[in-house]
């Protein structure tokens, strides 16, 4: 009989998975690298195996999200039974009668008063998701370019912004900032699964693919009306924003763009080094943007992708800035010495965007919130920004965050409390703010955090 707790026995279980799942993906991986050619005929096997379906529901339980069009929960799963779950999802996948259900499609606002469609498969469907991206990317990851940054392991947005810095401070000061429109929308079927079958022979595997990207997505209006389309599936194009094997498809595709870059002389002839984080990217120059716009627009074409020439630029430094994930590019002072460089610091839309969001946070609808509570929010709101904008000259961009976010609690404080607003420094200093209420002073991040210095 075990002496072991139940708690500490799943523990151990979960450590063994991991273990067996790292040992499967090495293996994948070292064979994608050591045969550029080869292509992967028994995959789908691996998929629905116990050890990598039990990792790839643990890794969607983390992420968390809302239910799909069945309205499942985790926890109405783990209230039915995980490990029962898991064996009939395991036992469709086995005798291939797993058949996808339709994607719920929200909304989500982006900057100048847009929205980004965001689709949210079934739970089942992302863990199926999950399992087969555990198992095709450490195949894919050994084609991947290092120019690429977006959802790789050991790769973030930082690594792509201190890229371009490195490139622009070494003499590629002429920039094209080019902005694809609906890439996620706009990837071709046929031509994506060709990227998918150059590594993968394994007809299960690509079929699993394929109903993927052509499921059905369902949206329910103002009034209650749900509607279902098949735009993906009539048009052979797109892969939905929200599924976790999109990332990875993404990523593929992409692939194409940067690798013929470097296959068809592009990058050496005219100096132009592509950097790209998932649908952005930029392609530093020495003194030949023009005419790597003039080849970039001719290969985006051949992809079937499209340019937004509103937001497609050429940019000069030092004299011009361009936006990169967030950060302004450009020329920069030193606030200890006043000497000029060239480096990131947070744009201004990202400055807007998080004092908006902290507005909202403190707003007049939320003053029967205890300040403990909204305190808190803003306090998770501006250590997730300040973690983010950690790079290069952020002095300004603090203190004008910081001003701002005092501002707004005061205002909500006084509202709260029925005090005139002209009263509100003199009764809520900023001791009272940062002492009492505890809330986080961005200038005191800035100070004693060396990467947040240029």
């Amino acid at each position: 009989m075990s002496l072991e707790t139940p708690k500490r026995t799943e523990a151990i279980i979960d450590r063994q998975d991991v273990h067996r799942v790292r040992s499967l993906q090495k293996a994948l991986h070292a064979k994608a690298k050591s045969s550029p050619e080869f292509r992967f005929y028994t995959l789908y096997d691996k998929i629905y195996r116990s050890d990598v379906m039990g990792i790839a529901y643990r890794r969607c339980r983390a992420n968390g999200g809302a239910a799909g069009v069945d309205e499942e929960t985790f926890e109405k799963i783990e209230a039915y039974g995980v490990a029962k779950w898991l064996g009939e999802l395991t036992e469709q996948l086995r005798e291939k009668t797993y058949r996808p259900s339709p994607v719920r499609r929200v909304w989500t606002p982006k900057p100048g008063g847009k929205r980004r469609p965001l689709g949210i498969p079934t739970i089942k469907d992302r863990v199926t998701q999950m399992a087969a991206r555990l198992v095709l990317e450490p195949i894919f990851e050994a084609d991947l370019p290092p120019e690429q940054y977006g959802y790789r392991r050991k790769k973030s947005a930082h690594d792509a912004i201190g890229h371009v810095r490195r490139l622009v401070t070494r003499g590629h000061t002429e920039v094209v900032d080019a902005d694809l429109s609906g890439y996620f929308d706009s990837i071709p079927h046929a031509e994506l699964m060709k990227s998918v079958a150059r590594r993968v022979s394994d007809r299960a595997v690509l079929h699993l693919i394929k109903v993927w990207l052509t499921m059905p997505v369902e949206e329910t209006d103002e009034r209650g009306h749900t509607r279902r389309t098949t735009r993906n599936k009539d048009e052979k194009r797109g892969t939905p924003q929200g599924a976790p094997i999109s990332p990875l498809l993404s990523n593929l595709y992409m692939r194409r763009f940067v690798y013929a870059w470097k296959v068809l002389g592009i990058e050496r002839r005219l100096q132009a080094r592509i950097v790209n984080y998932a649908d952005d990217f930029v392609i530093c120059c020495r003194g030949s943007a023009e005419e790597a716009m003039r080849a970039m627009r001719v290969m985006i074409e051949k992809l079937k992708l499209t340019i937004n020439e509103q937001k497609t630029t050429l940019c000069r430094l030092p004299e011009e800035t361009f936006d990169f994930l967030g950060y302004r590019i450009g020329r920069c002072y030193s606030p200890k010495t006043g000497h000029a460089y060239i480096g990131p610091r947070p744009s201004p839309r990202s400055i807007q965007r998080v004092c908006a969001e902290i507005s909202e946070i403190a707003g007049r609808n939320r003053t029967t919130l205890p300040a403990e509570v909204v305190v808190g929010a803003i306090n998770q709101k501006l250590i997730g920004w300040s973690n983010y904008f950690s790079l290069g000259t952020v002095s300004k961009a603090y203190r004008s965050v910081g001003e701002h976010t005092r501002r707004r609690l005061r205002r909500w404080l006084c509202i709260k409390h029925k005090v005139r607003h002209s009263r509100g420094t003199s009764r809520f200093p900023d001791q009272y703010l940062h002492g009492k209420l505890g809330l986080v002073q961005l200038e005191a991040r800035w100070r004693s955090c060396s990467w947040a210095k240029p």
